[in-house]
């Protein structure tokens, strides 16, 4: 790859920064500038996927990004991931306990009655794609009343602390295998801290996947939900809320309390297989930061679509480790993408340099 310097380029490129910065500011004189906490409360779903594919959970700064980015959630996601890269990591939480999770949305297509009740939370799924013309021309009086009578109708009294997970149901009726301790003792593989190198064990798929572009998840595993492959799932439980983060004391090394992250998690049930001489159903997992129902379904299909692979060989490229492990990140993927917008001259020069002696010898033996 060949790049020469240009006279003049520090210029242009200070001229394109300020340019850049224009397209953000300009507006009405009466306007503000969008402010970190709007971002983050307002835009909130976009918020998390930010987070998510950063893979930092950090809602001020995912906010800034976002600002910074003006909307494009791959650029403000690799901001994000670029400071992250930068801060020294001074303590490691235990594994997230997820039964723990202080739900806001939590749901079951498995079954109708599942313990502690279904509960809807916020969510698009039954909305009409209708556009809501009110919201052009919002007052701030109708904007704060929406929130506010909500909160009058709401009976905090009524909500549990925690729900207990789907899947123990299937796994008490023997219809699920049940968690290895040997799986529970086994050392998550650190992506940030070791290279991809196949064949990789499934810690590394899932923490792969859970910072993986939301777009790229999916189009892996629609192909396989249309027949280039056979998972055919079905969500034991989606569920989105907010899982407290556990460091040991320093004094006394008791795990304590130290925050909460938002968190969507998947699991899905798909169909049988024999194991230990029993046929059960087989499951796939999937969580991520912040609130992100289709990354963590996608997730779900493709860690169960591996395993298929893992056990038998892949058969479609949903099921084959390089080919989704490899894709899926929208920062790696833009970086490459975008980097072709970058001079290319030396390189073009001897592509063209090459193509005219070809057509020169063509041109020749023709002539003979």
């Amino acid at each position: 790859m060949g790049y020469v310097a240009i006279k003049g380029g520090r210029d242009a490129i200070e001229g394109s920064k300020t340019a850049f910065d224009f397209f953000r500011t300009q507006q009405a004189e009466n306007e503000q500038p969008l402010q970190t906490d709007a971002i983050e409360n307002q835009l909130r779903l976009l918020h998390s996927r930010v987070i998510s594919e950063g893979g930092l959970y950090h809602p001020e700064l995912a906010s800034l990004a976002i600002k910074q980015a003006q909307g494009d959630s791959l650029e403000a996601a690799f901001i994000l991931r670029a400071h992250r890269s930068t801060v020294p990591r001074i303590a490691e939480t235990e594994a997230l306990d997820t039964s723990q999770m202080r739900v806001t949305r939590r749901i079951s297509s498995a079954f109708k009655d599942i313990p502690g009740g279904q509960m809807l939370g916020a969510t698009t799924d039954y909305h009409l794609r209708l556009f809501k013309m009110e919201l052009l021309n919002e007052s701030p009086e109708a904007f704060r009343a929406v929130s506010k009578q909500w909160m009058d109708e709401l009976d905090l009294n009524t909500i549990p602390d925690s729900f207990p997970k789907v899947v123990e149901v299937l796994r008490n009726e023997n219809l699920l295998a049940p968690i290895k301790q040997s799986r529970r003792d086994q050392v998550p593989f650190d992506i940030t801290r070791e290279p991809l190198v196949l064949p990789l064990p499934r810690s590394a798929a899932l923490a792969t996947m859970a910072r993986g572009e939301q777009g790229g998840l999916l189009s892996i595993a629609y192909s396989n939900m249309r027949g280039y492959g056979d998972i055919h799932p079905t969500v034991a439980e989606l569920r989105v809320g907010y899982v407290p983060v556990m460091l040991p004391h320093p004094i006394t090394g008791i795990p304590m309390e130290v925050g909460e992250v938002e968190v969507t998690e998947c699991e899905i049930v798909a169909m049988y297989e024999e194991q230990d001489g029993t046929p059960m159903f087989t499951l796939g997992y999937g969580a991520c930061f912040g609130h992100n129902e289709v990354k963590a379904i996608s997730m779900a299909i493709l860690d169960r679509a591996l395993q298929k692979g893992a056990q038998h060989g892949p058969s479609h490229p949903s099921e084959d480790a390089e080919f989704v492990l490899l894709h899926v990140d929208g920062i790696d993927s833009m970086g490459f993408c975008t980097h072709y917008k970058m001079p290319h001259y030396v390189t073009f020069q001897s592509d063209m340099d090459r193509l005219r002696t070809t057509q020169d010898k063509q041109t020749q033996e023709e002539a003979k």
